[in-house]
Formats: structure tokens, C-alpha cells, sequence
């Protein structure tokens, strides 16, 4: 998952951790997990969930918090949960993530051109404009949503929401062999 993001507390080393929960499209199915996570004290960073192609099944990313002990108390607790049909601790895995932000900048005369500069250098879009305000969406790894965020600071942000990080795991690579051909006689 690239980069570990680790924290200390009470002496033990907290890292973040990225699962992939799937689990039954129904009703209840998302306050139990949740209820899993405030009811034992555990933190969620960020959710995200919606539907598969299946409509009777979602896929969740869950960003939390942990050490190696909590972490697997939190997948076992997780496929406790009747709903629940898979879980995967994708720091475990290769895997690719990403979140989205919407931006509400201040766009006075003079910082229009710098705001539309930033929003070109991160490949974002300027979804909405006004006399007084931009809104720049962008999507990106965690790393890129904040360092957007902090060069457009000083523009003034009025207003920001991010989606939470979706993730997927990675299929993995196959190499082939290579055929043997038979080697041409020479004459």
C-alpha cells in the first residue's frame, strides 16, 4: 500500500491500515460494522461504501488505526459479522487507493490565474466558478489531496469535503515462459 503511516500511543506504535470489507447490500449491514468499531473503542479514519455490479453486495474501505493486535482483533470481529462476506487487510497486498476532494477557494481577482495554476499543476478541475469562489475537484493518493490542500491555503479555502480513500488490490503479475522454438540448422 506504499507508505505506512504510524503513530505512537501509550508506547505502542499505531499503523494505518486499509480493509477491504465486502459485505451483504442491506439494510443495517453498514451501523453493524460501524457499531463494531465505536462499541470496542476503535477509531475510523475515513468509510467509504457503495454497491458492487451486484446491487445485492457493497464494497467498503475502512481506514483505521492500529497496532498488529488491534488490527487483528478488528478482521477477526469483522467476519463475525453476518453480513460480512469478505475481509482483506490490504496492507497485507499489493494495492492501489485513492480519494477524492472538492475545494471551495476564494478567487478574488488578483489569486484567480494562481488558483487555476495549482489546479493545473495537480491535474484537478475546476468544477464550479463564481465571481467570488472556485471549486476544484481532484483525486489522487492521500499525499497529493494534501499537499493541493496546503498550496491553496493561503488563497483562502472556504470549504472542502473528501470522499475517504477507496482502495482495490492489485491482480497479480504472471510472467510467461518463453517457448521454446527449435533452433534453424545451419547449411
Amino acid at each position: 500500500m506504499g507508505r505506512e503511516r504510524r503513530k505512537r500511543e501509550k508506547g505502542r506504535a499505531f499503523v494505518e491500515h486499509v480493509i477491504s470489507v465486502t459485505l451483504e447490500n442491506k439494510s443495517g449491514a453498514l451501523s453493524r460494522v460501524a457499531g463494531l468499531f465505536s462499541g470496542r473503542g476503535f477509531n475510523i479514519e475515513s468509510l467509504s461504501v457503495a454497491p458492487t455490479l451486484d446491487p445485492s453486495v457493497s464494497m467498503m474501505t475502512v481506514v483505521t488505526n492500529g497496532d498488529e493486535r488491534i488490527i487483528e482483533q478488528i478482521l477477526k470481529q469483522l467476519n463475525k459479522i453476518i453480513d460480512v462476506i469478505k475481509v482483506v487487510d490490504l496492507n497485507e497486498s499489493d494495492a492501489v487507493s485513492r480519494e477524492s476532494a472538492l475545494i471551495k477557494v476564494h478567487a478574488r481577482a488578483e489569486d484567480r490565474a494562481e488558483a487555476l495554476r495549482i489546479a493545473d499543476i495537480f491535474r484537478a478541475n475546476v468544477i464550479d466558478s463564481s465571481p467570488t469562489s472556485y471549486t476544484i475537484e481532484v483525486t489522487g493518493d492521500v499525499q497529493k489531496i494534501h499537499a493541493i490542500i496546503q498550496l491553496l491555503q493561503p488563497l483562502g479555502i472556504k470549504e472542502i469535503v473528501r470522499t475517504g480513500r477507496i482502495a482495490i488490490a492489485r491482480e497479480p503479475v504472471r510472467t510467461v515462459a518463453a517457448q521454446s522454438r527449435p533452433l534453424a540448422k545451419a547449411n
